[in-house]
Order: structure tokens, then C-alpha cells, then sequence
């Protein structure tokens, strides 16, 4: 499909769930890679609006509100803060950070849904569902819990198995009981409204299929199984109390399901802030709309919410939707309910001062198109190695080595040698390719490219050596400074879309300032550094023959990024400050002494639950099939280790009726010597075999522990051997 020029682009980021915390995967799946795609389109003058809010509705919520003794808005109240200050304090910065519980919201969804059921989109069913008849209220899926019937865990949800991961339907689980009252749910019928999204199978097949192939791998892969697997009508009601009512007569008691309702919210969030000039936004063909999603998300922002704005009608579709995979803590998947995370506000908290940091690992290890891993080690070292060796180096030695001499002015570039040339060239020709990354949305790639411009002038200043020119040559000292300034300028310019708490820095240590970016919260042009910090006046408006009112005799635009001389000679640097200091082991190992308690303390639940479960009861067998079966008590005379194997006994034992040897593989539990002079039962019936070439004439009965471990069956008191059991 022809690409078309576009006057504005509209950035969507999922709206997080507020029942808990944002963690590290949250932020390198969708928040900064979103950040990063805003503030480039940005510098380079582009109109752009930011659009995010939390996900207050839903199951989960109103579960976490019974456990804690709070009512929903308690509970999303509480997170959407602490959400709103990890995003902030890490540089996010929306136009508008909404909520689904917002009145505003409320009314939007409620009348998009009525507009769509006005004009016959949706069909109704009658289905049954689970329904609790002491709490006297259906049962979402997560309201049920019950046995896994894959791994045996008694506390598995309704939809999944958190232990094993597995994916379930209530009607799997082994005794399903209520979470609400703990009694055993019945089936009551509902009836229930549902968009018919197979209706919309083959103009989805050819919006996609036909004319996004551009899109990521990952996301058309998955676009293109569902489309093929063919698709269901989705039910967009259930039967709840928190939510946003149904807007129907005998809808009492329903909601809007909260995959419904909560994509609208992106329109909602941006009525709250557009109220006069929204729908340029949404209805404009042309507005650009990208979705930043994880890839749990795909399904509702390719299949579902496309479906819904086409059946209604008014609004674009997503020009594309950069899906990312999942991110992995320490070779382990990373679970809130486990707690096995990195929350962003602890980690505010532990690291004060390198947000940038961590935006530039998350976004190092991006997990862009397949599952990617975080560890701490990695993380220290990307900072020891990267950005205080490589980009804090650079600029500290040129700041400092300006300051010692030249007074902190840009000296004379005078004539530029091969190496000099050499060292400006690769520049352009690395924005080329950082900008032609993130129009792609492979910001690892260009993250890559922007830290090739902190290693072309690191080498360039390691290999020009200017304190030692400085003895002999001042006048090539200044050349080889004021090349490395321009590259400095560069760094400024490349890195704010990445690391902008140090580019903030380090425009600052040179004296410029940044050209302005639109910022819709406030309406008018501001700076970087405003939309960042969230102010809303407007600092700097730059426009022909206007002077700076940051009084910076320099001001830095995008297009200047690669420019010859983006410093003039004698323009004033400020003193020299680090860009990141080094993170020291003991740091790392708090974080790791963290988790090692976490999941020791998840493995030790583990095993006491395992030590309460038993297997379930075996088919049932007749009364004539038991006495088929010749148990009988024994004692064990002898007993060694079978020959090149771990886990075999041979053991000689008298029966009562002779004396014979039995093979048994219980030597990971029993040493010989703990077998002599034992009682034990055997089946004595049993058909003789070989086992390593020894003939094994019968079985010791053993007791599986839920623990994995085995215990052999012994009388309470001793008995004459050959008694038999029954």
C-alpha cells in the first residue's frame, strides 16, 4: 500500500492496568520505546500528540479491592499515582495521562456502544454461566479457583494456571469453588451482547494481510494466525458491578467488558484534553495513529479495536501498531504475582539519579520481535562500559581539556587533516541510519547508532591525543577541541530521544538550549526540557529574528545534528559535571541478595503447597481385581547397589514362603544399610523381570510423597513374614 505524507501523528501507549505497579518489562515493551519514537518526532518538528491513562476496570481490580477491605476506587486511585510518578520520574511524560473511571470516559464509551447497538452491530446470546449462589452473583473466570487439572495446583484461576501457565476455562478445574463465598459455583444462564468480529474476517484479512506486510514480524504473524484460525463473535457485556454500565434497558447489573471499553479510552483521554479540536485527531485522515503495545495486547489492538472503529465508523485506523515481545528478569519470566519484577517506583528509589540508565538497558535489550533478558550484571556493566567509559568520557575530557586551554571557549577550528575529516564524516552517516531505525521502530538498532557517535569521538580524541599536541602545537590542540565540541554538540542532539536527563546535562554544560516541540497540554511551543518535566508554560519559542529567552546564544534543532560546526569559536562551555557515574558491585549485589530471597521464599511456598496435595484417586477397580493382588510383609536380609546405576538396590528378603531377590529403584532414598533387617510389604505375585540382568521377583510397596520423595510401607508392629495384607 502507497504511504501517504501525514500533518500530525497521533502516539497511543497501552493503558496500564491499575492494580498494581509498572516493572521493567512494562517500560521496555511499550513506554520507552514510545518515549523515545515522541521526542525524535518532535525535534524534528513534527506535530505530535501523546496519548495515555490507566485501565481502571475490570476483574482484577475489584478482587484486589476484597482482599485489601477497600472499595475499586481505592484501589485504582492509589496505583494510577503511583503509576502517573514512575512514569514521570523516568521522563514520560504524556500530553494527557486519563482514566476509564473518569465521568468523561463513562459518557464516550457509553455512547460508542449505543451508537453500535442503535445500528444492529452487535448480536445477543444466551449462555450459561457460573454464578455464585450464596454471594448470589455470576462469576468471572477469575472469581473461580479450583485444581489445575495439568500440574495439581489447588489454587488455580478459572483462565490460567499461574504455577504451570497454563490456559483453562472454569469448566477444567478439578472442585471449582467461588472466590467470593468459597462455595461451589452452579451454571445460571445470561444473556450477554457480542461483536461479531467474523464479520469483519475478510476486510481484516485485507487491511492487514494485503496492506500492512511493513508491519513487524511478530505482530503480522500473530494478525495473520488469528484471521486464518478464523474469527468468533466477542462478547462486550458481563454481568459486574464496576465498570461502565451497559446504556440499554434490562442491561442492569452489566457492564461494558473491559476489552471494550478500555481502547475507547484513548478517544476519551484525548476529548478531556482536545475538547474543541479532538476529532482533527481521530477522524482526520490526515493523523497518523501508532499503537505502542506489548504483545499480549496484539489481538485487541490489530483485530478487536479496529473492528469496533470500523463498525462505527467515524474514526482512522492505526497506521501501525510496534508490538513487542516479552522482557525476561534473570532468566525468569517476570511475574507480578510472583513479584518476581523490577518495579519502576523501587527502582527510582534505589537509583536516584540514573533514570537514564535504565531507559538506555531497556531499550539496549529491547525485546523487539522475540523474548528478550534483563539481568543486573548486564545492567551494571552497559553503564561501567557504555555510558561512563564510552559517551561520559568523551564529553568529560573535551569539556575539561577546553576549560584547561582555552578559558572554556570553542577554540579556532583552523585546518582540519584527514583525521579530522574522517572523524565528521561518519556522523551524518550515522543519523542517516538512527533515523532511518526509528522510523522503523527498531530503536535498539538505533540506540546503536547514537552511541557510535560517543565511539567515533572517544577513539577520535583518544587518537589525537590533545594533552600532548597541547605541549608542542596549541594551534592543532584547538582544531582537535573544537572537533570534539562538534561532536559533543552532536551527542546533545542523538541522545535526547534516549537518555534525556543526560543530554539535558550536557546541553547544559555546552551553553545551548533545544528548539521547541508542541506540547498539547499546554498549547504552545515549548522546549524539550519543559514537556519532560512537565511544566505547562512555555519556556522557549524560537522564530526567525526572536533572541532565546534562556538567553543561550546557541539553540539546537535536529537538522543541525552532523553539521560541520554547530559550535561557533568562542562560544562559552560551562564547567565540566559527569554524565553517569559508575554503579559499584555492592550496588548490584543488594539487588540480587533481593531477588535470591524472592524466590527462595517462592520456592519454600511451593514445597509446602506440593506437601499438601495428593494425587487423584485412580479409576476404580472390583473387590476380584484386589485379590488377584498377593501382598504380604517380608524382611530384608541383604542389600547393596546395583553395579553403574544410581538409583537401583538389590535386595534378598524373606517372604515367609522363600528367600528372593527384589530390584528396586529406591537407592536416592534408602542406602543399603538403612534397608538391613527391615519389614517392608511386597507384592508378592508379581510377574518376575529383568532388571540389569538380575531377575527381580516381585515389588516393595512405596508411598510417593507430594514432595517427589519415596517411603517404603512398613507394619506399625513387627509381624511373622509371609502375613498377608488385605
Amino acid at each position: 500500500m502507497e504511504k501517504k505524507d501525514y500533518k500530525r501523528t497521533l502516539v497511543t501507549c497501552a493503558l496500564p492496568y491499575a492494580n498494581g505497579p509498572v516493572h521493567i518489562g512494562h517500560l521496555a515493551g511499550v513506554y520507552v520505546p514510545a518515549d523515545i519514537y515522541v521526542r525524535y518526532l518532535r525535534m524534528r518538528g513534527e506535530d505530535v500528540l501523546y496519548v495515555c491513562g490507566s485501565d481502571e476496570h475490570g476483574v482484577p481490580i475489584t478482587i484486589k479491592a476484597r482482599q485489601q477491605g477497600v472499595s475499586p476506587q481505592d484501589v485504582v486511585d492509589k496505583y494510577n499515582r503511583i503509576i502517573r510518578d514512575s512514569f514521570s520520574g523516568l521522563g514520560i511524560n504524556f500530553d494527557i495521562y486519563g482514566r476509564t473511571s473518569s465521568a468523561a470516559h463513562h459518557k464516550n464509551a457509553s455512547d460508542f456502544f449505543r451508537k453500535l447497538y442503535d445500528e444492529g452491530k452487535f448480536i445477543t446470546r444466551e449462555s450459561e454461566q457460573y454464578y455464585d449462589p450464596e454471594a448470589q452473583t455470576f462469576l468471572a473466570d477469575r472469581y473461580i479457583v479450583g485444581t489445575c487439572p495439568r500440574c495439581g495446583n489447588e489454587g488455580a484461576y478459572g483462565d490460567q494456571c499461574e504455577k504451570c501457565g497454563s490456559t483453562l476455562s472454569p469448566e477444567e478445574l478439578i472442585n471449582p469453588r467461588s472466590k467470593l463465598s468459597g462455595a461451589a459455583p452452579v451454571k445460571k444462564k445470561t444473556t450477554h451482547w457480542y461483536l461479531p468480529l467474523n464479520k469483519y474476517e475478510s476486510w481484516l484479512s485485507e487491511w492487514i494481510l494485503e496492506n500492512h506486510k511493513e508491519w513487524k514480524t511478530n505482530v503480522y504473524g500473530q494478525c495473520k494466525s488469528w484471521i486464518d484460525g478464523g474469527l468468533q463473535p466477542r462478547a462486550v457485556s458481563r454481568d459486574l458491578d464496576w465498570g461502565v454500565p451497559v446504556p440499554v434497558e434490562g442491561a442492569e447489573g452489566k457492564v461494558l467488558y473491559v476489552w471494550f471499553d478500555a481502547p475507547i479510552g484513548y478517544i476519551s483521554n484525548t476529548i478531556e484534553l482536545l475538547p474543541d479540536s479532538w476529532e482533527q485527531w481521530w477522524k482526520s485522515e490526515d493523523t497518523k495513529l501508532v499503537h505502542f503495545i506489548g504483545k499480549d495486547n496484539i489481538v485487541f489492538h490489530c483485530i478487536v479495536f479496529p473492528s469496533m472503529l470500523k463498525a462505527h465508523g467515524e474514526f482512522i485506523l492505526p497506521e501501525n501498531v510496534p508490538a513487542n515481545e516479552f522482557l525476561n528478569l534473570e532468566g525468569d519470566k517476570i511475574s507480578t504475582s510472583r513479584n518476581w519484577a523490577v518495579w519502576a517506583h523501587e527502582y527510582l528509589q534505589d537509583f536516584p539519579g540514573k533514570e537514564d540508565v535504565l531507559r538506555y538497558v531497556l531499550t539496549a535489550n529491547a525485546p523487539q520481535t522475540s523474548d528478550n533478558d534483563f539481568s543486573w550484571k548486564d545492567f551494571q556493566q552497559r553503564n561501567n562500559s557504555e555510558l561512563v567509559a564510552v559517551f561520559g568520557n568523551f564529553v568529560n575530557r573535551a569539556i575539561v581539556l577546553t576549560h584547561k586551554y582555552f578559558e572554556g571557549k570553542v577554540p579556532a577550528r583552523g585546518d582540519l587533516l584527514p583525521e579530522d575529516w574522517d572523524a565528521l564524516a561518519q556522523i551524518p552517516e550515522l543519523r542517516k541510519s538512527l533515523e532511518d531505525n526509528i522510523a522503523h521502530y527498531k530503536f535498539r538498532e538505533a540506540l546503536k547508532d547514537a552511541m557510535g557517535i560517543a565511539r567515533v569521538g572517544n577513539k577520535y580524541i583518544s587518537d589525537t591525543e590533545p594533552w600532548k599536541v597541547a605541549k608542542t602545537d596549541m594551534a592543532r590542540c584547538a582544531t582537535i577541541l573544537n572537533v570534539s565540541l562538534q561532536i559533543c554538540a552532536d551527542l546533545a542532539l542523538a541522545f535526547e530521544p534516549f537518555t534525556p536527563f543526560a543530554a539535558e546535562r550536557l546541553r547544559r554544560m555546552l551553553g545551548v538550549c533545544l528548539e521547541a516541540g508542541t506540547d498539547h497540554r499546554a498549547g504552545e511551543q515549548v522546549s524539550a526540557n519543559t514537556y519532560r518535566a512537565g511544566e505547562g508554560a512555555a519556556l522557549h519559542t524560537h522564530a526567525a529574528g526572536v533572541t532565546c529567552p534562556c538567553e543561550a546564544s546557541v539553540c539546537l534543532d535536529w537538522e543541525m545534528l552532523g553539521s560541520e560546526e554547530l559550535l561557533p569559536e568562542g562560544h562559552q562551555v560551562g564547567a565540566a559535571e559527569l554524565l553517569f557515574a559508575k554503579i559499584e558491585d555492592d550496588v548490584i549485589q543488594v539487588q540480587l541478595d533481593r531477588l535470591d530471597a524472592i524466590r527462595a521464599e517462592r520456592e519454600a511456598a511451593e514445597k509446602a503447597e506440593a506437601a499438601k496435595r495428593v494425587a487423584p484417586q485412580k479409576d476404580e477397580v472390583t473387590f476380584e481385581d484386589f485379590e488377584k493382588m498377593d501382598i504380604r510383609t517380608a524382611t530384608v536380609l541383604a542389600a547393596e547397589k546395583v553395579p553403574q546405576t544410581d538409583k537401583l538396590l538389590k535386595l534378598t528378603i524373606d517372604t515367609g514362603i522363600d528367600t528372593r531377590t527384589i530390584v528396586s529403584g529406591i537407592a536416592a532414598f534408602y542406602s543399603p544399610e538403612d534397608m538391613l533387617g527391615k519389614q517392608i510389604c511386597i507384592l508378592a505375585n508379581l510377574k518376575p523381570r529383568k532388571i540389569r540382568g538380575i531377575e527381580s521377583q516381585g515389588m516393595i510397596l512405596m508411598a510417593a510423597q507430594p514432595d517427589g520423595t519415596m517411603r517404603f510401607i512398613t507394619p506399625q508392629e513387627v509381624l511373622q513374614n509371609g502375613s498377608q495384607v488385605g
